[in-house]
């Protein structure tokens, strides 16, 4: 007979294989289809390993990994918010905090309130960590964005100054990355993916 605490995870490990059924906006590179919430957080690991010779001082590399792979398991509940959904915006730190509630809730004590930490870390953005993370968060988006031709921003008209916006934060959350991200954007408006 298995222990409680271990129905617990299996619990929280069958639930969060729901995160592979939320489609984001963004295509995949080769713009066959819609990512989803879960290759999206496989991704953005990975790109943490690759690019930690980049991240400011101060940023521990494996927090910032596991952030990342738990940053959107709310969207299980929540959903996916388009970045560029002001509608959408208006409630989803309401929606999110009530699936972080359930989500993290669902695991034992001690497990679960470390890995609703790390959630709320990276919502607040204070931390080195927490703002490296979330900028290579926005970063992904543009790569993707970049590969596709404009794919995402082009079905929704999306402009230069929206994602001036939107990647605004990289500058100071990993600001060695800034130049290149300015420098895609720029390639990006020459080639037309993106509205000047």
């Amino acid at each position: 007979m298995t222990n409680q605490r271990l129905h617990q995870q299996i619990a929280f490990v069958v639930e969060i294989d729901r995160l592979k059924l939320v489609l984001r906006q963004t295509l995949l590179m080769d713009a066959s289809r819609r990512e989803n919430s879960a290759e999206h957080s496989w991704h953005l690991a990975m790109m943490a390993l690759v690019l930690a010779e980049y991240a400011p001082a101060g940023v521990d590399i494996q927090h910032a990994i596991h952030q990342l792979l738990i940053h959107d398991l709310v969207e299980i509940d929540a959903g996916d918010t388009f970045c560029y959904d002001l509608a959408g915006h208006g409630d989803k730190a309401r929606r999110e905090q009530q699936a972080a509630d359930r989500i993290f809730g669902l695991l034992p004590a001690p497990e679960g309130d470390r890995l609703r930490q790390l959630w709320d870390e990276f919502e607040a953005q204070v931390t080195p960590t927490a703002r490296f993370a979330a900028s290579l968060d926005r970063i992904q988006p543009l790569l993707h964005n970049w590969h596709t031709q404009g794919g995402t921003w082009k079905q929704h008209s999306i402009s230069r100054a929206q994602v001036m916006q939107r990647m605004a934060p990289v500058e100071t959350g990993a600001p060695e990355l800034w130049p290149f991200v300015l420098e895609v954007i720029e390639e990006c408006v020459a080639m037309g993916y993106l509205a000047a």
